[in-house]
């Protein structure tokens, strides 16, 4: 890979943090979605388990992520993208950032509020914050979080669509950026 490929793309931590990041993400949609359909009530509550644990690993993952973005410089954007585009492209990151922390915060302190704690895989479970009891403010809570769960999984739609667009349509690289293979 040559010196100015490098300087167009994400560094290799970046790019772990990304796609570790966007996986957990689609895989705890498909568990709410899942948990959504079950069968019964024990079944939903196990699958909203993994749901809650997987959240609370994304809030982590994401900490991480921005820790290493804020000491790792990221590539400027593509020169040849629009001004919308690029302003687009700023805003799509800053919600995806937004909803990475408060959609697990959120989840969080809805069970605390429920009274519920986190079982973290059966590893180790994580206490209810001290925000009292209140069911009524739980279930707004959980309302709120389940619309920016389907606010983000369209927003990634919108990304997924805008990545290929750069690289099949423009033809600048637009998904290598994020890929250690490939021409950035």
């Amino acid at each position: 890979m040559n010196t100015a490929d490098s300087a167009r793309r994400y560094s290799v931590g970046a790019m772990i943090f990304h796609w570790v990041i966007a996986v957990a993400v689609i895989v705890n949609w498909r568990l709410a979605e899942n948990a959504h359909h079950a069968q019964s009530g024990a079944e939903s509550a196990a699958i909203f388990a993994n749901h809650k644990a997987l959240g609370i690993l994304i809030l982590v993952l994401t900490v991480g992520r921005l820790l290493w973005r804020w000491t790792h410089p990221v590539p400027p954007l593509p020169s040849d993208l629009a001004q919308w585009e690029k302003t687009l492209a700023r805003a799509v990151h800053v919600i995806f950032y937004v909803l990475l922390i408060a959609l697990p915060l959120g989840g969080w302190i809805a069970n605390s509020l429920a009274g519920r704690e986190i079982d973290m895989f059966g590893l180790f479970t994580i206490p209810p914050l001290p925000v009292g009891d209140n069911p009524d403010a739980a279930k707004s809570i959980f309302s709120i979080h389940a619309t920016g769960g389907s606010i983000f999984i369209y927003l990634i739609a919108l990304h997924i669509l805008g990545a290929l667009k750069h690289t099949f349509f423009d033809k600048n690289g637009g998904i290598f950026r994020m890929l250690p293979f490939g021409k950035a």
